[in-house]
């Protein structure tokens, strides 16, 4: 796949910042500029970490082993649309592909919209406990899919996270896992 080594490149130079012992503020500098550096090519990505589904997608391309990071694809499907949830922990999201609307929601019963993003290909968002953490996202586009890369201060796939209920404000915790058992090829 050509472009492969953007994506090697990525993973070591974020393997180098957790190794600097950054904190969730280098992550959201730091970080956020080697995302951006990341999104800003539509070369590298592998073809099985882009199918889109009816719904979203959630692909893990690199797992670091010690879970200081995780950096996933979310493809996200015509129309699709999470529901109201967290993170609980710091993220940054970066558009590759098509665009995303991101929704704030308010604690409450029910819970309010607050600030509504949307996020085009090469543009770079952070999410945390810290700062906003709950939101609903969806495809911006409802006659083709999207695609924005994710990088989380833990293994995403394996973090209790919270879904909420907007009428009542209910959590409901759930671990959201990953819609792939394979990882690519850093070194094709």
């Amino acid at each position: 796949m050509a472009g492969i080594a953007r994506l090697r490149a990525c993973v070591q130079d974020m393997t180098r910042l957790a190794e600097a012992d950054a904190d969730e503020g280098h992550w959201l500098t730091e970080g956020r500029a080697l995302l951006a550096r990341l999104v800003a090519h539509d070369d590298w990505l592998p073809d099985a970490f882009a199918e889109a589904g009816p719904g979203y997608r959630q692909y893990l391309l690199h797992g670091d082993p010690l879970e200081r990071f995780s950096l996933v694809s979310f493809v996200w499907g015509p129309g699709a649309a999470t529901p109201i949830h967290n993170h609980t922990v710091w993220g940054l999201v970066g558009m590759l592909r098509g665009a995303e609307i991101s929704t704030e929601y308010l604690p409450g019963a029910p819970m309010r919209p607050g600030r509504v993003d949307r996020l085009e290909p090469g543009q770079v968002v952070a999410v945390s406990p810290n700062l906003s953490d709950i939101h609903r996202v969806e495809n911006a586009r409802a006659d083709a899919p999207s695609i924005s890369i994710h990088v989380y201060g833990a293994n995403i796939g394996a973090v209790a996270r919270s879904v909420f209920d907007p009428e009542t404000g209910a959590e409901r915790r759930f671990v959201s896992g990953y819609s792939a058992a394979i990882l690519p090829n850093l070194w094709a």
